[in-house]
């Protein structure tokens, strides 16, 4: 019989329980995750033990008690408990761990510390909206998206500067953040009924040179066509007046995928 290979020459495989017992162990003591399947697989329990055993037994255990829900939630959960427990100077501390789950949790506390205007709030996740980590640019948006819809005026003004920023990051934040549906996140009602009012965001995207930029300004507009194509339809002709370039051309060819030209 041939002996079992080394864990190391493994095939990494394709789902949680293919990951290796030594590198959930890495995941669950603060080693950033490199792909998906490894941030589905980070035990937050652990991990809140590991990196914030201050926070205390209880909130631990609450942790381990509510394992069973979507990860969207238990981030939120992470992030009440150690909002709660230790404040504006534990996400001080939370933000720039080796973690990109424990940077996720200081995303939500960012979005859970009360008495902030959406500026500061803004200002807060700015540095995780440009973090390094796919992980943590999803969880920035996410995280303070609830309070840009729901002042919804404030939040196109105060984004409007991020569209000029020198990284693409921080411009797809200004596009992603605001989709009328989003992944993962409630849909926004006013922004669906009426696209036109984010144009101060859009139109000065429309020709980003970054692909991560031009995906999400597709997408916006793709989850805009399911409410009104029309209106997509009419940016979209607009946009592709006299010689566009090639950015916008593909934005464009990517916004109609659903409905067509």
């Amino acid at each position: 019989m041939s002996k079992a290979k080394p864990l190391a020459a493994r095939p990494a495989g394709r789902g949680v329980k293919d990951i290796a017992r030594e590198r959930l162990a890495q995941l669950n003591a603060g080693e950033p995750a490199a792909t998906l399947t490894e941030c589905l697989a980070v035990d937050f329990a652990a991990l809140m033990q590991a990196v914030a055993p201050q926070a205390g037994a209880d909130a631990v255990g609450t942790m381990r008690a509510q394992a069973g829900l979507g990860i969207s939630r238990r981030m939120a959960l992470a992030a009440h408990i150690l909002a709660e427990r230790l404040g504006a100077a534990g996400f001080e501390e939370l933000k720039s761990h080796r973690s990109d789950t424990v940077r996720g949790w200081a995303c939500f506390m960012a979005g859970a510390m009360p008495d902030m205007t959406l500026g500061e709030r803004l200002d807060r996740i700015r540095p995780l909206a440009d973090d390094g980590h796919f992980g943590v640019r999803e969880w920035a948006w996410l995280a303070v998206r609830p309070h840009l819809a729901a002042e919804l005026d404030e939040a196109l003004r105060l984004l409007r500067p991020w569209t000029g920023d020198a990284s693409e990051r921080v411009r797809r934040f200004a596009s992603e953040s605001l989709r009328p549906r989003g992944v993962w996140c409630a849909h926004i009602a006013a922004l669906k009924a009426d696209p036109g009012m984010a144009l101060p965001i859009l139109e000065p995207l429309r020709a980003d040179p970054a692909l991560y930029v031009q995906d999400s300004v597709a997408n916006w507009l793709n989850d805009a066509s399911k409410d009104r194509p029309d209106w997509v339809r009419d940016v979209c002709a607009r946009w592709s007046a006299g010689k566009p370039c090639a950015a916008t051309e593909r934005i464009c060819k990517r916004a109609l995928r659903s409905i067509g030209a």
